[in-house]
């Protein structure tokens, strides 16, 4: 008998099946691999099936071959993630259709707090600025940020969140094997090493139109949330906004000028009841969520010596006296100045009038 695996890939290819139908055929049969073994006549009658579906898989299903597609993702490192698997995402588990095969390039969590950050590719310096500082910002507050690798509000929302060492995953319209756009494939590297490629699409797949709506479910699958930057009226963004709303995510958009084309989309989401978003504290407040601190300030905290940790444990939201300090801290005064001098370059604390310090 096949592998669960090879069973998923080769239905992943037969023409016309598409995942709410394996679903379909998953409840029926329980096991994947049955299904490449049933009879005509009884795939023809389970309901949402149909003769013409059940005529394509008893065609398609000994003829598919999937062992080189095992290889080259051996090969490439990629892992291969079934709807089955104990480590599919379960943001998107949970939509209507999701792809019953991933592949990936990087790392993909069971469970993360992410959100989807897109745009336009033909987009404004004004739209390219917002993405790169939302992305980078939201990062800083442990987001993951999604999107899909295009040029434009895209490729500045997964360089954002990179400026801050942050994770990023990017969903593809092909296969994990191409570089699509070629612009982009240096990034690409980048986004393995500090995320994952996403793609339900098989290797070879070239980047076709009709590939890309079907990605942007995707987008919005993996996300809480999706902020769409800058959109045309008649944008991919709009149907992948539209992807959020049916999967019962939050939409947020960016205002632009009223005259610019450019953000006609983001406009029409808001008159829809999109939430405005003008700061990512927008964002986290839709969730219920509290501004944290950015890596680089955990980063000092966690490299101070013992008595720079032990002075500024001591430290509250209130202003404290350097006297104060020396009794707490059971030290003299002048490694007290010492410390709090070093833990005010590091932008940890600030100094007031009197002799006085507060927490930064």
């Amino acid at each position: 008998m096949v592998e669960k695996v090879t069973a998923f890939l080769i239905l992943n290819k037969i023409p016309g099946l598409g995942p709410v139908r394996i679903k379909i055929l998953l409840d029926y049969f329980k096991d994947v691999r049955e299904i490449l073994k049933a009879d005509f006549k009884v795939l023809s009658k389970i309901p949402g099936i149909g003769e013409v579906i059940a005529i394509n898989i008893c065609k398609f299903r000994n003829k598919i071959e999937v062992e080189g597609e095992l290889k080259k993702a051996q090969r490439d490192k990629a892992k291969i993630i079934t709807l089955e698997d104990e480590s599919y995402p379960e943001w998107l588990r949970n939509i209507f259709d999701p792809p019953v095969v991933l592949y990936v390039k990087g790392e993909i969590k069971k469970e993360e707090k992410a959100l989807a950050v897109i745009g336009s590719r033909l987009a404004t310096s004004y739209g390219k600025k917002v993405a790169f500082e939302m992305a980078k910002e939201l990062s800083r507050q442990g987001f993951t940020i999604v999107s899909g690798l295009a040029l434009g509000i895209d490729t500045c929302a997964h360089k954002g969140t990179l400026e801050e060492k942050g994770r990023t995953i990017a969903v593809l319209g092909c296969g994990l094997d191409i570089a699509y756009p070629s612009e982009n494939r240096r990034l690409m590297e980048e986004i393995e090493e500090r995320g994952a490629l996403v793609s339900e699409f098989s290797y070879g797949t070239p980047p076709e139109r009709g590939n890309f709506p079907r990605r942007n479910r995707i987008i919005s699958g993996l996300s809480m949330g999706v902020l769409v930057v800058e959109a045309w009226a008649k944008s991919g963004s709009l149907i992948t906004a539209s992807f959020a709303l049916e999967q019962g995510r939050e939409v947020f958009a960016i205002p632009g000028r009223i005259f610019s084309k450019f953000s006609q989309g983001t406009h029409k989401l808001i008159k829809q009841g999109a939430k405005l978003v003008t700061s990512y504290e927008d964002i986290l407040e839709e969730f219920g969520l509290v501004a944290g601190e950015s890596r680089a300030k955990k980063d000092l905290k966690e490299e101070l010596l013992p008595i720079e940790r032990k002075i500024y444990n001591l430290m509250t939201d209130d202003s404290v006296h350097i006297d104060d300090l020396t009794i707490l801290a059971k030290e003299d005064i002048v490694n007290i100045s010492r410390v709090l001098m070093q833990l005010e370059l590091k932008g940890l604390i600030r100094q007031l009038m009197g002799q006085k310090y507060i927490l930064n």
